[in-house]
C-alpha cells in the first residue's frame, strides 16, 4: 500500500468546507489534587460535558477518572473554540457539582473544585515521524526519485 493511501485511511470528519481529524486528550485536576471525584460525581461531570460540548462543536469519545482528576478524549471541529469551551465547562461543572453535591465542598480547598491549569494534548493520527517522512517524500516515486 502506498504511503499516501495508508495515511489517508485515518477516519476523517467533515463539514461544508473541510475534512479533518481533530482529537484531543484533556486532563483536568481538582484544586490541590483533593480527592473529590467519586464514580457518581464523575458521571455527573461527564453528563455536564456532554450537555455543554455541542455548543462548541465538540463530541466526547472517551471518559475516565481517578479520585483527583479526569481524563477526557474528545473530537472537535476546526472552528471549535477549545479554550473557551474548557473554561465554560470548568466554571459550570464546578458551580453545579458543588450545588448538587454539597458534601464535596468540605473536601475542596477554599471551595474551589478545579485547578486553574489543565493539560490538553492532541491525539490520534499518524505519529509525527511518519508525517514528517510523508511530507519529505512528496513528489517522489516509490524508489525515492522525483517524478
Amino acid at each position: 500500500m502506498s504511503r499516501e493511501k495508508s495515511y489517508i485511511m485515518t477516519q476523517l470528519d467533515g463539514n461544508n468546507h473541510s475534512v479533518f481529524s481533530l482529537s484531543y486528550h484533556l486532563i483536568l485536576v481538582t484544586k490541590y489534587r483533593r480527592e473529590a471525584i467519586t464514580d457518581i460525581i464523575s458521571e455527573y461531570l461527564k453528563h455536564m460535558f456532554c450537555y455543554i460540548a455541542p455548543k462548541y462543536k465538540i463530541t466526547l469519545s472517551e471518559w475516565n477518572h481517578d479520585k483527583d482528576h479526569i481524563h477526557i478524549l474528545f473530537k472537535a471541529e476546526p472552528d471549535s473554540e477549545i479554550s473557551k469551551f474548557i473554561n465554560a465547562y470548568k466554571a459550570a461543572s464546578s458551580r453545579l457539582a458543588k450545588k448538587d453535591f454539597p458534601e464535596i465542598v468540605e473536601k475542596l480547598h477554599g471551595g474551589q473544585f478545579w485547578s486553574r491549569s489543565f493539560c490538553l494534548i492532541t491525539a490520534g493520527g499518524a505519529p509525527l515521524e511518519i508525517l514528517k517522512e510523508y511530507i519529505r517524500t512528496q513528489g517522489e516515486d516509490y524508489d525515492g526519485r522525483k517524478d
